[in-house]
């Protein structure tokens, strides 16, 4: 047992043992989904179907508390990944920053642009229009730490820090356009919340160490606010995040995102996993491979991303208003921009928001997960070749 145990210590120690970890739960599920035991999976995700989150939400679910809960923590910790990248990080200065935030936005439009102009014609599927937008962090990180230590670490900086603008679009436009029926009431509640946990914050701010507890109950309820108010209750975790004190090592902000990060890497994520990637092969058909649907996802995550991320970042470039770290070559970033065709977590995530019936759950898995499958082993082959070629090149000699 006590081996097993150092197995697992050391397991969790890697960099990438998260995104395996995901990646291993994904996999679980379409195994789970497709085996005799089927109808287990699907029962799994009803289990409790009768309960209410304090009298107010009625009927939820397994499905609810991983999605519109557990979640939660996942946004709470990218919002203070973003808060310290920005403060401290490689968004402090517009010199560091330039390059993946072009990149970045370059990504998001190009997909967005390819799926509207396969649905633009039918209002049912126009709302997914932001599935292919975003670029799954753990699995693009996990996929370029198994190329091994001759990956540039300026490229590791440049992914991270375009996955981590991708992430804030996605919160952006969560908030902006899927968001439905306001209840002023709890929405007024939530506000008040907030509020009160900036001004604890602020009264606070002179105190070197503080504890991470009263943010964590404010956390708590402004979920509860939110799941009543329209606004998806996820966003209570950024909210959050952007109240939390950050300044110093020892802030509440910088403790906390060090302890959240094991629980969402080998908790949250692995059950966001289990519970949304269960595609049931049985359920699909030819004709799903040439749905409007399926092709703006796919070639969105597959096609779009390249295009976007590498056209971008090429056109500043050239436009002088961005550089590339050192060590980076059009080789490289090219190889990047494949990994961000990588959508599962955020483009589930969004998917989920924006339909709500069996047949586009279907399409809506086997348009992330084919792409996003296709965008990892064309995107390892790229900088497996890439990475050959920059550490045999006569600088690196």
């Amino acid at each position: 047992m006590r081996r097993v145990v150092r197995v697992l210590k050391t397991f969790a120690r890697r960099d990438d043992a998260g995104g395996l970890v995901l990646i291993a739960s994904a996999l679980v599920a379409l195994i789970w989904a497709n085996s005799p035991a089927g109808a287990a999976y699907a029962a799994m995700l009803h289990l409790g179907g009768t309960l209410s989150v304090g009298g107010w939400r009625p009927g939820v679910d397994a499905h609810f508390l991983v999605d519109d809960g557990l979640m939660a923590l996942f946004f709470l910790l990218v919002g203070l990944e973003i808060r310290r990248e920005i403060t401290e990080g490689q968004l402090a200065s517009w010199r560091r920053a330039a390059a993946p935030i072009a990149a970045a936005l370059g990504g998001m439009a190009v997909p967005a642009a390819i799926y509207l102009a396969f649905n633009w014609h039918d209002p049912a599927t126009l709302r997914g229009w932001a599935i292919p937008i975003a670029t799954d962090i753990a699995f693009s990180l996990t996929v370029l730490r198994l190329l091994g230590p001759r990956v540039p670490a300026g490229l590791r900086v440049f992914l991270t820090a375009l996955a981590i603008i991708d992430d804030l679009g996605a919160i952006l436009i969560i908030a902006l356009f899927y968001t439905d029926g306001l209840n002023l009431l709890a929405l007024g509640l939530g506000a008040a919340v907030i509020a009160a946990m900036a001004l604890l914050a602020y009264v606070r701010r002179r105190r070197v160490a503080q504890p991470a507890t009263p943010y964590l109950l404010g956390l708590a309820l402004l979920w509860l606010c939110l799941v009543q108010s329209g606004v998806h209750a996820t966003l209570a975790g950024v909210a959050v995040a952007m109240v939390i004190p950050m300044r110093g090592v020892n802030s509440p902000g910088h403790r906390l995102e060090h302890a959240l990060a094991p629980w969402v890497g080998f908790l949250v994520l692995p059950l966001f996993g289990l519970f949304n990637a269960g595609l049931r092969f049985g359920d699909v058909s030819a004709a799903m491979l040439f749905d409007p649907l399926v092709a703006g996802i796919a070639l969105g995550l597959l096609v779009g991303k390249q295009v976007g991320v590498f056209g971008a970042t090429w056109l500043a470039q050239r436009l002088h208003l961005a550089h590339l770290p050192a060590g980076l070559n059009p080789k490289l970033v090219y190889g990047a921009s494949l990994l961000c065709g990588i959508g599962f977590t955020m483009s589930l995530f969004i998917g989920n928001l924006a339909f709500n019936d069996a047949t586009r759950e279907t399409e809506l898995k086997l348009a992330v997960l084919g792409a996003s499958l296709l965008s990892a082993l064309v995107g390892a082959v790229v900088l497996a070749w890439a990475t050959r070629s920059y550490s045999a090149s006569p600088a690196r000699r």
